[in-house]
């Protein structure tokens, strides 16, 4: 064991453009928490030994709130956050934490080694956005020091990895077009990939899985720069691009050309978009820079994010795992997620149908939560597809964390990551409203839904009940009046400008879009 590992065949990196090796987008996009004491000045050194106190003090290897809180110094509530936020981002599908329902999680607990590579990646800094375009700005780039490269490297070269140990590492890594789900990572690793699956693999020094993942990445980027380098035409070739959020192109509605990628909506304006779950080939849609427009994503899908919309209406259908909206201005978002985490946005009112506390980080400003208020025929089947329970909504539960996010490029003073940030108010009772969605497709079938499946709070039904009762006794008098036919003319215009002026004070002339045609 104390021999150098001699360069073999089984460590060549795999030779094919369709299993290439790509980080997973996830933790980063979705798994970043603004929790300084999660935040290590030099992380490997700090959590070998943490790894193996956690382990010494479970047996089971999995810890709940009670264990992270102590282990890490920090609150129950944070623990809990912990808790959900790995579990929003674990890339094994079969994990229990996954399939735990909502009063379950903390007795199933996290895996020690996931909790340790979650940890490891709070150190990650976001890299300042690119002012131009070019192959690195749009491609999958390594930092300079790779995501587990230290992690790696720091193991003990006398220390092996298992095959279950080297399956963990599917939290950070991914090979193919589709990532690793509903694969295990192990087969792609020829020292793995052969295994009998009725007898334990046998383990490999850290130091052979260290070179194979390097190998592959070096392979991986010099695939990615030949298909980037230009061409005849001058454009360089977008196959497998990962589209950054600043680069995005304006006006265009587009799938992602590969299921590993999300879909983007993007640059929509003064109009109405509707999206069904035949329009997405991947499990995740990025709705990007849209304005004065409503936006119906219609779909059952992983992951979402909304980034610098304003004076929209977007309404996202069923979000399993996690929803992030982020500079967004006068927006409304109507969400049933089973996560979401609202970052430096300002006067915008979020409509919630959410399993677990919405996460409040950044810089925001008079934002107002309400209880989901909508439904369409297949809500509570996208909902079932990908685990949101109905019975349980956190909308009013809002959970402030740092003002400043530590995990971008910029440095900031000292102190300034604990100042917390704007939290949200609950949007008053009597200004709550259903929005109705049309039903643009027809072909209900008997198990459609028929109404909201989240349970409104007493004062939301008694306000919603309120304005349909005092609406129809309106419309009662009206047809009753005795007026003359001049007289109805007089009234009916006079409700008519009332109606219009109401529809664009409120914002709700964007609804009216979609009465529009192509």
């Amino acid at each position: 064991m104390n021999d150098p590992i001699e360069p073999s065949t089984s460590n060549t990196p795999l030779k094919d453009s369709a299993s290439l090796i790509h980080p997973r987008r996830e933790p980063f996009e979705h798994g970043l928490l603004p929790i300084p004491k999660l935040i290590f000045t030099d992380p490997t050194q700090t959590l070998i030994p943490l790894k193996q106190k956690l382990i010494e003090h479970s047996p089971s290897q999995r810890l709940g709130s009670v264990a992270i809180s102590e282990a890490l110094q920090i609150s129950i509530d944070h623990a809990r956050l912990v808790l959900d936020t790995i579990a929003s981002i674990l890339h094994s599908e079969n994990d229990p934490l996954i399939r735990a329902k909502h009063e379950e999680v903390d007795s199933v607990g996290v895996d020690v080694h996931d909790l340790v590579l979650f940890l490891y990646i709070q150190s990650y800094k976001r890299l300042l956005p690119r002012t131009h375009k070019d192959a690195a700005a749009v491609a999958d780039v390594w930092p300079s020091t790779s995501a587990f490269d230290g992690y790696l490297s720091a193991l003990s070269p006398l220390q092996v990895l298992t095959m279950d140990r080297f399956e963990h590492l599917g939290f950070l890594i991914q090979f193919g077009d589709k990532g690793s789900e509903g694969s295990s990572l192990s087969q792609f690793a020829p020292f793995f990939a052969n295994s009998d699956p009725d007898m334990p693999a046998v383990a490999v020094p850290a130091a052979q899985v260290h070179e194979w993942i390097l190998q592959n990445i070096a392979y991986t980027l010099e695939n990615i720069s030949e298909r980037n380098s230009p061409k005849d035409n001058g454009l360089p070739n977008s196959s497998d691009q990962d589209v950054a959020m600043t680069d995005a192109c304006t006006s265009s509605i587009k799938a992602s050309p590969s299921a590993r990628g999300p879909s983007f909506i993007e640059g929509i304006s003064k109009t109405s978009l509707v999206k069904q779950a035949s329009d997405f080939k991947g499990s995740s849609v990025k709705v990007l820079n849209c304005h004065d427009s409503v936006i119906y994503v219609l779909a059952p899908l992983r992951y979402a994010t909304v980034y610098g919309c304003s004076d929209a209406t977007i309404v996202l259908g069923a979000v399993g795992k996690a929803v992030r909206v982020e500079h967004c201005e006068r927006v409304h978002v109507i969400i049933a997620a089973k996560r979401v985490c609202i970052a430096n946005c300002r006067e915008c009112v979020f409509f919630l149908g959410v399993n677990q506390r919405p996460l409040m980080v950044g810089d925001n400003h008079k934002l107002q939560v309400a209880p989901y208020n909508t439904f369409y025929s297949q809500l509570e089947e996208h909902m079932t597809e990908v685990g949101i329970e109905a019975t349980v909504n956190r909308w009013d539960e809002p959970l402030a964390l740092g003002m400043v996010d530590p995990h971008d490029s910029l440095s900031h003073p000292a102190g300034v990551s604990d100042v917390q940030a704007e939290s949200a108010t609950c949007l008053d009772a009597d200004q709550f409203t259903n929005f109705l969605i049309p039903n643009w497709f027809g072909g209900e079938s008997p198990g459609s839904t028929k109404v909201n499946p989240f349970p409104l709070p007493d004062a939301y039904l008694a306000s919603r009940n309120r304005n349909e009762k005092n609406l129809g006794e309106i419309k009662q008098l009206l047809k009753e009046a005795p007026l003359e036919e001049n007289r109805k003319r007089e009234l009916s215009s006079a409700l008519h400008v009332y109606f219009k002026d109401w529809l664009y004070a409120s914002g709700n002339i964007r609804q009216l879009y979609c009465l529009q045609g192509d």
